[in-house]
């Protein structure tokens, strides 16, 4: 302790600007950092082969320095074409089932950086992205033999961030390359040609506070430049079919028979208000030759969405393929013009239209609420989700497509809040063509339905089939203490075997196969727990009372050796507000006590070797049932959640009141920065990445629908920045400098430190070079995790 703060008065001048480099904490923190999780799986579509995906740990600082262009809210590499800030894999292999033998694949590329995987629609192959210093190529794995060669030099453009795609019939692979006359990039004048000039007539068009937004006309030719791309087939022979001409293709998507492709492509005129997925957009379908052959929809830049959750823009939207159908297209269009706040009897309808495309579309279904997805089973089933936020309304509806005029059947009508409530969401499988359908029975009558299972002894997931002419269901399999176990997918047409996740507090994740025809299990991963040095920890789901009788809960974690002889520990309080509109829904359990916590520089328990104890996610819910908003009592209630988690783990004899921290990220921050504000209940904060002026953010942010004009009172009162008087415990303030998060703007942080110090504050302001919301650099994890380490020692174990 006394030797960190030593080294920070050192690097300090007087006017207390810190000319440091990276720092590291102790070397139980460095090894936790550095922790080689298990690899990511993806099984084939015929469940015989297991991709095994290793994932690089964390890229160096200089990694993040090499150039990225920030355009019209998206980030990539100039020099591959790439997203610049994609975990990257940097090692395959193979895991035969039910052999359980791991297979190495020869042919892989030296030192691969890879991008994305998928599985062609039969199984056999594999395709996936490698970048290299000069671009991006395409790779395929054979699984017969596991050998993998590559079909393209570093000519993929991934710059829309959308990945190549197999037709249905494996024959190829459909991406974005860039163009082979692409010439140079366009070369900014130094020499202003005039001013940059935006204009409004009077038209209501509120947006929120995005990053990274176009500036002048030199970042609109960057941005046509860099995403202008050439539609491609590539052939398993490694030659390149060209489709239609050049453009900015904005996403597409294969007909399920291979014959059409669905796609979009953005177009001038730009903006400086949105981003890139509200400008100008043509969507067409084109025949696999890239001849239009249809027109879906020809939009202006989208700039006058209201700002009221559900709202959205007129003409068709969510447009996709039937996937259980050759080539079917199907979209919404709202009824209400969009706008969530307008009354209406009505909002939205489901269209359809068969290829050859040449005839009125057809009314599929009609919605009171706002469109939420569709799945598709067969022509008897589909299942339609609508939602309604200000009710906080869940539907879902089994439709029968080939018979249109047949009545819908409700199945779900609950509160989205409501997780005790939740029946579970259908499984689906892809088939043979790749699509995604429903898992139904052999019989045709049931589906597959898998939950969360939450209650108030907290989550036990479940799987459950669903009678659809009774409307019974029948409980399959239901996680059992001491485990938590969750079902992912089956892996036979009989639905009879399906993969499993099984973990425990002390047990790492594994997957596992139950047969149901025999009600047994069948261990197929081995992994153990990397980070051991916290086995034997204490974990505990507590539950307590808020002032106002409201139900909360949290988890309570203490270190291996403690002993309550020893008395209350230091103590480190994680957490993140939620807004309900239900008293009850707020007040439920969530979480299991069974879970494994995977224990990385994320997580609030890397504090419990240093000898915190730590209460993780203490439940801040923010209530407004009636015509009472959730914000209008947020800092009330902020208070009071904060106040019960502290008395309880203080007459529990854990922590010392005097000695407990809280903490959080992002929203987290902005909670933190609030309980400082209005009350005097903790001795320190930790705030990362947060928003702290919400006058910034005049258009809405997180769950607040109302503009700052309409709810003045609230905007202020919820702004740390605007009770920084109040603050009068040391508070860290850590901030990527490119966060790109819409709200959380580096000058949040950066005016909040100013008041503070302005104000005779204490806190440290500390700005990541390069980093984004998410910290990614190994450097600037571990100077975290220093910083933080110093604080709490100096500020909360330093209380005594």
């Amino acid at each position: 302790m006394y030797l960190f703060f030593a080294v920070l008065i050192a690097l300090s001048g007087t006017d207390g600007i810190a000319s440091t480099g990276y720092m590291e904490p102790d070397q139980v923190l460095i090894d936790i950092v550095d922790v080689q999780w298990a690899p990511w799986t993806s099984v084939s579509p015929d469940f015989q082969n297991w991709l095994l995906r290793f994932r690089q740990i964390n890229p160096s600082i200089e990694e993040l320095a090499q150039d990225e262009l920030k355009l019209a809210g998206m980030r990539f590499s100039p020099q591959t074409f790439a997203p610049g800030r994609s975990r990257r894999f940097v090692a395959l292999s193979l895991m035969r089932y039910p052999e359980i033998e791991t297979v190495e694949i020869s042919g892989l590329p030296e030192n691969p950086r890879i991008l994305s995987t998928s599985w062609s629609p039969d199984g056999s192959r594999i395709a996936f992205t490698n970048e290299t210093p000069e671009g991006v190529e395409l790779w395929i794995i054979d699984e017969g033999s596991a050998e993998a060669r590559r079909l393209t030099g570093p000519v993929l453009s991934l710059t829309a961030n959308e990945w190549p795609e197999w037709l249905s019939d494996g024959s190829g692979i459909i991406c974005c390359i860039i163009p082979f006359d692409n010439g140079e990039p366009p070369v900014e004048n130094s020499v202003p040609s005039g001013p940059v000039i935006q204009e409004t007539t009077g038209v209501e068009a509120p947006a929120r506070t995005y990053q990274d937004l176009l500036e002048n006309s030199y970042d609109e030719d960057l941005f046509e430049y860099y995403l202008t791309s050439q539609l491609s087939v590539v052939r398993m022979d490694g030659s390149i079919d060209k489709v239609g001409e050049p453009g900015i293709i904005w996403y597409y998507s294969p007909s399920p028979d291979a014959e059409y492709i669905l796609v979009s492509q953005l177009m001038r005129p730009f903006s400086y208000m949105v981003t890139a997925g509200r400008f100008a957009e043509l969507i067409e379908v084109w025949d696999i030759e890239g001849n239009p052959v249809f027109e879906v929809a020809d939009f202006p830049v989208r700039d006058a969405i209201p700002i009221a959750r559900g709202s959205t823009f007129e003409g068709p939207r969510s447009i996709v393929w039937r996937s259980d159908a050759d080539a079917t297209l199907c979209w919404v269009e709202a009824l209400d013009r969009g706008d969530a706040g307008a009354e209406a009897e009505l909002r939205d309808r489901i269209y359809w239209l068969d290829a050859p495309f040449d005839s009125e579309p057809a009314e599929l279904f009609e919605l009171r609420s706002r469109f939420g997805g569709i799945e598709w089973g067969n022509d008897s089933l589909a299942i339609v989700y609508e939602w309604w936020w200000p009710t906080r309304n869940l539907k879902a509806w089994r439709i029968r497509p080939g018979q249109p005029d047949s009545e819908a059947l409700l199945l779900v009508d609950r509160s989205m809040e409501d997780r005790y409530g939740d029946p579970g969401t259908p499984r689906t499988r892809f088939n043979s063509r790749g699509k995604s359908v429903l898992v139904t029975s052999t019989d045709g009558i049931s589906i597959y339905l898998a939950g969360e299972g939450a209650s108030p002894e907290g989550d036990r997931p479940f799987l459950d089939r669903l009678d659809l002419s009774t409307l019974e269901t029948e409980r399959l399999f239901h996680s059992q203490p001491p485990y938590y176990e969750q079902p992912l997918r089956f892996i036979n047409d009989e639905c009879t075997k399906f993969m499993f996740v099984r973990e425990s507090v002390d047990e790492y994740p594994n997957s596992y196969v139950r047969d149901l025809s025999s009600n047994t299990d069948v261990q197929v991963t081995f992994y153990s727990n990397p980070v051991t040095v916290l086995d034997g920890m204490h974990k505990e789901l507590i539950t307590y009372k808020r002032e106002d009788g409201l139900d909360l809960s949290a988890t309570l974690y203490l270190p291996p050796d403690y002993d309550a002889e020893d008395g209350p520990l230091p103590m480190v309080m994680w957490a993140y507000p939620q807004n309900y509109r239900s008293a009850s829904a707020a007040g439920q359990i969530s979480g299991s006590p069974y879970e494994f916590d995977y224990i990385g520089w994320w997580s609030p328990l890397v504090w419990l070797t240093q000898g915190y104890a730590v209460l993780d996610d203490p439940a801040m819910p923010i209530v407004g049932e009636g015509e009472e908003q959730p914000n209008d009592t947020f800092v009330e209630q902020l208070v009071m959640s904060a106040q019960a988690a502290v008395d309880e783990v203080v007459e529990r004899g854990v922590a010392d009141p005097e000695r407990i921290a809280i903490g959080g990220y992002s929203y987290g921050a902005f909670m933190t920065a609030n309980i400082l504000a209005h009350s005097d209940i903790f001795a320190a904060g930790l705030a990362m990445t947060g928003a702290y002026n919400r006058t910034l953010t005049p258009f809405g942010f997180q769950s607040e629908d109302r503009s700052l004009w309409e709810a003045k009172d609230v905007y202020i009162e919820m702004s740390p920045f605007m009770n920084a008087d109040l603050i009068d415990e040391p508070i860290l303030l850590i901030h990527g400098d490119a966060d790109s998060n819409p709200g959380t703007f580096p000058m949040q942080s950066e005016r909040f430190f100013a008041a503070l110090k302005g104000l005779g504050g204490t806190s440290r302001l500390v700005m990541l070079p390069l980093e984004s919301h998410i910290y990614k650099a190994r450097e600037s994890i571990l100077h975290v995790l220093w910083e933080t380490q110093g604080w709490l020692d100096r500020y909360v174990e330093g209380q005594q």
